[in-house]
């Protein structure tokens, strides 16, 4: 298995906004594309990105065909206007937290 790391902060005022699109199309986007959410975090306070996200595929290939597919690139491209410093990485899942 294989996770996709990402990390973010909400754009100020866009919160409402943010969270009807990561509910109703990113995180249903996501799965479509073959990668299961298996879990997001809110950073309450603390110099630390104000959200992090994993999603995991079975095998390596299948997330890289994922994230240079036309979906992806919609998805990421609309999540942007609603977030900044976002960055991404892909590790070996090995279950519980990761970064």
């Amino acid at each position: 298995m294989f996770k996709l790391l990402m990390s973010w902060n909400i754009r100020p005022g866009y919160e409402d906004e943010y969270f009807e699109f990561v509910v109703r199309e990113f995180g249903p986007g996501l799965a479509k594309l073959g990668v299961r959410p298996t879990d997001a975090w809110y950073t309450a306070y603390g110099d630390h990105p104000q959200i992090l996200t994993g999603g995991v595929a079975e095998e390596l290939e299948s997330l890289q065909r994922a994230l240079v597919s036309d979906e992806w690139r919609r998805l990421k491209e609309k999540l942007l206007t609603y977030v900044t410093d976002y960055s991404q990485k892909i590790i070996r899942a090995s279950g519980g937290f990761q970064l």
